[in-house]
């Protein structure tokens, strides 16, 4: 049973013949009673401010959770942002080496053509520098013939120019 300072205070006792002085013992209940209703108090408050505590202590553990669920989250982020990252840097890598490969095979290729042609522009000048060789002995071969035929018929064709001249002035 719990006792009350109202009970304290309302607490009667018997009187018998040699008892208790009245006076003394009311005045040590009335003391009872300021003290239990003291100590209820503060055990009241006692008992407010720990569910207070408890409430807060609720809330800090709410937010601890919370916290660690969102660090937890942010590194996972974090590992997938690396990981997305990664995947994208291999794929510009192989992209830049595809299209590297694709610019020296394009470099190889044109570069052969090239070789190509400068080798038909060697032979087309080979060819041109025969042409030029064999039309000049050509006109040599021309030449010597046109000064082999003007020794032998010089004579003769300058006196039938010259009978033919004055055969057109008749």
């Amino acid at each position: 049973m719990k006792i009350t300072p109202i009970d304290i205070q309302q607490m009667v006792f018997q009187v018998k013949f040699r008892g208790y002085d009245k006076e003394e013992v009311n005045r040590f209940l009335e003391e009872l009673a300021l003290t239990v209703e003291g100590l209820n108090r503060e055990n009241a408050l006692l008992r407010e401010k720990l569910t207070l505590t408890e409430q807060h202590l609720v809330e800090l553990k709410r937010t601890e959770s919370t916290l660690s669920n969102t660090l937890v989250s942010a590194q996972s982020l974090a590992e997938d942002v690396k990981r997305s990252a990664h995947r994208e840097a291999d794929l510009i890598v192989k992209e830049a080496e595809l299209k590297a490969s694709e610019v020296m095979r394009q470099a190889r290729t044109e570069l052969v053509n090239i070789q190509g042609d400068v080798s038909d522009l060697q032979k087309q000048r080979l060819l041109l520098v025969e042409r030029f060789r064999s039309t000049i002995r050509s006109f040599e071969r021309m030449l010597e013939v046109e000064e082999t035929e003007a020794y032998q018929t010089e004579p003769a064709t300058t006196g039938e120019k010259l009978a033919g001249d004055s055969n057109t002035a008749r």
